[in-house]
């Protein structure tokens, strides 16, 4: 039998049930991955989809799983062309019996895969749902529908009945498993975009790849143990220490939540278990939050009204888009999280919530719009979460009180020094 195994949000070899599975039970296994051209375009709204930073991530992601799938003698073939051209072909060439694949369930990714499914009806299929905390079959809810509509009851019900899963890992297959073609890794270039250098005060220095989210983890947890004080530290804005970062390898599958959440487990038991340790699971937990509201919602969370079909009055005005983008706006908080983002592909969490309450709320701007720009520019953007948090943001989904920020509030409480507004809006100073 031979499994061909479609990457996508899933890049990496430890704790993947698609290749898991696939090694289990096929004598021959591929893997392959397509950088999509539609995800290279330019948007309705004028600026691409996906910008270089998150694209030069995947591209590292890339080369370390390919790395890493050699070293157990798995073929990986990355290719710059459309799924639906590239599977069928590669599933005819290679006698493909099943296609494995970790589930996705937004529009985008549904259209492209049911394509690539009626072209090559003979051919089996299996998915997972791989991306979760608490898996589906799991949780206390017999169908979508129930998911509670506020956090804290989601949260509380799961943590009470629910047992994390143990990770799985995979053994190498014979040397005669590599299969002769090869394909190389296409550049920024060859993707439409330029290279770039990222500038030492970025507070996301990081590269992409399972190894490196690996690296990240002994470094955060065990090396310096600021684990042990993420939650006093997590709302920080400069250096890279003030959070776990790990957002970006989660986004894209280079680590899967349960990973983490066992590591947590271990340094609880080894160096100290505290509300701070807490706490980095209870971010997991809100990550899985909104991936089962878009379960629950599917397209709706795409929608103008959101989830809550909330009508307000919102305004698409390209000039207001132009000084938000480019931190020219009358708060000097937004504008130094908004050229950090333009300079880096990174914005804090608290910076996140402050610029959207900006867009949405003070100037009534169309939050897609916003959503949008993240989804282009953030390395660690990640569907579920960026259109979640931009609904709550906006008013239109899961937060109950549909709050506002107040900006200057904010930025006293968070840069009471004004060292982080300094930092990007007077660069010459560092």
């Amino acid at each position: 039998m031979n499994g061909l195994v479609w990457f996508r949000n899933d890049l990496r070899t430890i704790d993947n049930h698609s290749l898991y599975n696939a090694c289990r039970e096929n004598e021959k296994v591929i893997g392959i991955y397509c950088l999509d051209p539609r995800h290279f375009e330019t948007t309705q709204y004028g600026f691409k989809k996906t910008e270089k930073y998150r694209t030069q991530f995947i591209l590292e992601t890339l080369t370390e799983l390919q790395q890493n799938l050699a070293e157990k003698n798995i073929s990986l073939l990355v290719y710059y062309g459309y799924p639906e051209q590239l599977i069928p072909e590669v599933a005819a060439k290679y006698q493909i019996d099943t296609i494995y694949i970790q589930n996705e369930w937004t529009q985008e990714e549904v259209d492209v895969e049911n394509e690539v499914r009626n072209l090559i009806p003979a051919v089996n299929w299996k998915t997972y749902y791989d991306q979760f905390l608490f898996h589906p079959d799991d949780v206390p809810y017999e169908d979508w529908e129930k998911i509670p509509e506020v956090f804290t009851e989601f949260r509380k019900q799961l943590e009470k009945k629910i047992r994390v899963r143990p990770t799985v890992s995979i053994s190498a297959k014979p040397i005669s498993n590599l299969i002769e073609q090869k394909t190389s890794i296409p550049t920024l270039e060859d993707l439409g975009l330029e290279d770039f250098k990222q500038p030492n005060k970025t507070a996301f220095p990081f590269k992409g790849g399972e190894n490196q989210a690996k690296k990240r983890i002994k470094e955060y947890f065990w090396d310096t143990k600021k684990l042990a004080v993420y939650k006093k530290t997590r709302n920080g804005l400069v250096g890279k220490d003030y959070s776990s970062k790990l957002s970006a390898w989660l986004a894209n599958g280079s680590i899967s939540a349960r990973m983490i959440y066992w590591e947590v487990q271990q340094f609880e038991k080894k160096v100290v278990k505290n509300e701070d340790t807490y706490w980095l699971i209870f971010e997991l937990i809100w990550r899985d939050y909104f991936k089962y509201i878009s379960l629950k919602h599917g397209n709706k969370i795409f929608q103008l009204n959101g989830i809550l079909q909330k009508e307000y009055h919102w305004n698409q005005n390209t000039k207001a888009f132009n000084q938000w983008t480019n931190g020219t706006t009358p708060e000097h908080f937004v504008n130094a999280n908004m050229i950090e983002l333009q300079k880096t592909g990174w914005m804090s969490n608290r910076g996140r919530q402050n610029v959207a309450s900006y867009w949405a709320k003070e100037w009534e701007q169309d939050w897609r719009i916003g959503a949008a720009y993240f989804e282009s520019m953030l390395i660690d953007y990640d569907v579920h979460s960026n259109y979640g948090n931009w609904m709550y943001n906006a008013g239109v989904g899961n937060d109950p009180r549909d709050r506002k920020f107040n900006i200057k509030r904010q930025a006293e409480m968070y840069d009471s020094n004004g060292k982080f507004q300094k930092m990007w809006l007077i660069p010459e100073i560092f």
